[in-house]
């Protein structure tokens, strides 16, 4: 997590590809990096538009988006972003258009205050102070601060007093209330609070979202799995994920989370990464009659979403048929 946002001129992904282009109908878009800058361009044959690239948004295993700032001082979003399946560019999710009115339409979109302070506010650290957004002081990318809350306190606390003392001090003095402990949230208030980035139940069902391109909203998909239960912390994010560690793509990384469940009584069960108990042995899930191995490559179908040229695991855990349609 901690590159999902940098400024431009650090983005191994431009680097490494000092020359994009892409073309739809009578406009051809260019990204060209030289010397640390990379601009972008758009042209119709008859008039064109450059701006230096400010803002890259995204890593190397999905897609990565741009914005930059015009001479009004606003951010704008390009209209095309990169992404790693195509290795190169196409239109940004959700900002093609069919028939641009000039360079400038085609070229980009303004980008509102409310959704300048919520793209910054998950993809870097500390990037609003109060109710203003700070692009002076914000970190790039999410960094311990982001998810635990400003450290400043504790460390001033913790100033002077001995290393190998500090942790009996840290307790007694009850400094841990310095820094938020997301374990300590409900189940439902956990996926909740990692959904505020990647997509909470009410996010994605208030903006009237559909379809395939939901898949991408985890927390969203979690919710509507019917084993979901809001009092129960056996199905909440980071029972599967550890959010100091990179996602892992090994199916059978995840097995011995589903097995705390689904096995029968008596089973000898390992802990669950959260360092919670595993399940009593009288509330434990039903067996799976076909294999006890990847179950998420069963359970989580991998989705194709067009718009992201990629597929993403379904986080909505069910029994999955050949054919069926996509449950919305």
């Amino acid at each position: 997590m901690a590159r999902t946002a940098m400024r431009a001129e650090q983005s191994l992904i431009l680097h490494s590809n000092p020359q994009l282009s892409f073309a739809q109908g009578a406009y051809h878009y260019q990204i060209q990096t030289d010397g640390g800058k990379s601009i972008y361009s758009v042209n119709d044959g008859r008039h064109a538009q450059s701006e230096p690239l400010t803002w890259a948004f995204g890593t190397n295993r999905v897609a990565q988006s741009y914005l930059f700032k015009k001479k009004d001082g606003e951010f704008y979003e390009s209209r095309v972003s990169y992404f790693m399946a195509l290795s190169g560019l196409d239109f940004t999710p959700g900002r093609a258009l069919n028939s641009p009115d000039d360079v400038e339409e085609a070229m980009d979109r303004q980008v509102s205050r409310a959704e300048v302070y919520r793209c910054f506010g998950c993809h870097t650290t500390a990037s609003s102070m109060g109710s203003g957004f700070d692009e002076s002081k914000l970190i790039p990318g999410v960094s311990c601060e982001a998810c635990h809350g400003p450290g400043l306190g504790h460390v001033a606390e913790m100033e002077g007093v001995p290393s190998g003392s500090r942790a009996a001090v840290f307790h007694e003095l009850g400094m841990a209330d310095r820094i938020f402990n997301p374990k300590k949230l409900t189940p439902e208030e956990s996926v909740d609070f990692c959904g505020s980035c990647h997509g909470s139940y009410w996010d994605v069902s208030l903006s009237g979202s559909n379809g395939v391109g939901n898949a991408r909203f985890q927390p969203y998909r979690l919710e509507q799995s019917k084993c979901w239960n809001k009092k129960d912390a056996r199905l909440i994010c980071i029972a599967c994920h550890d959010p100091h560690q990179e996602v892992s793509t090994d199916a059978s990384s995840y097995d011995h989370v589903c097995l705390n469940c689904h096995l029968t009584k008596g089973a000898n069960l390992k802990p669950l990464p959260t360092g919670r108990a595993h399940p009593a042995d009288n509330h434990s899930g039903a067996a799976c009659p076909v294999a006890k191995a990847e179950c998420t490559s069963c359970h989580m179908p991998q989705v194709y979403v067009p718009a992201m040229h990629r597929s993403f695991p379904d986080h909505r855990i069910r029994i999955t048929r050949e054919g069926e349609p996509f449950p919305d």
